[in-house]
């Protein structure tokens, strides 16, 4: 039985439970080669005031999730993931996501928010770029895989 009160169609952003780690850990290993986030770490992460899990679903699926961190004393959140599933891309899941997760930081009163995307992911750095993220550095070797991250950042007003 679905878990959303959403009517069909409509992708329904929220906090991630322990209920959702199955589904989250099956997102990741079908979304990502390296880089994995365990079990143990959605759990930590879920259960963390200094990280927040969000989930897209819809109809009761899970179609996407975000993880951000908020480091005590900065007024930079950072945006450690963002996973859409391969049939939900282009149905506006990551960006309903990257909303929520903006959201979350400035209610944290976070000035602004800082991110690493693969190099060769040219569609995430287009949906950061279309939101106002600006590149700004370059991380070699940054993944497990040796490859290159870009590095971007964006005020949030």
């Amino acid at each position: 039985m679905p878990r959303d009160p959403e009517p069909p169609g409509r992708v329904h952003v929220r906090r991630a439970d322990a209920v959702d780690l199955d589904a989250l850990l099956a997102l990741e290993t079908r979304v990502f080669r390296s880089d994995l986030i365990s079990r143990a770490q959605y759990r930590r992460h879920i259960d963390s005031d200094t990280a927040l899990v969000l989930v897209a679903t819809q109809a009761g699926t899970l179609l996407g999730s975000v993880v951000v961190f908020f480091r005590r004393g900065s007024r930079n959140a950072h945006l450690y993931s963002l996973a859409s599933a391969p049939e939900a891309r282009g149905r506006g899941v990551g960006a309903a996501l990257l909303r929520a997760a903006e959201q979350a930081a400035r209610q944290r009163r976070c000035q602004g928010m800082r991110l690493e995307v693969r190099g060769s992911n040219r569609a995430a750095q287009r949906l950061y770029e279309t939101r106002g993220y600006c590149r700004h550095g370059l991380h070699r070797g940054y993944y497990e895989d040796g490859a290159d991250a870009l590095r971007y950042a964006k005020t949030l007003d």
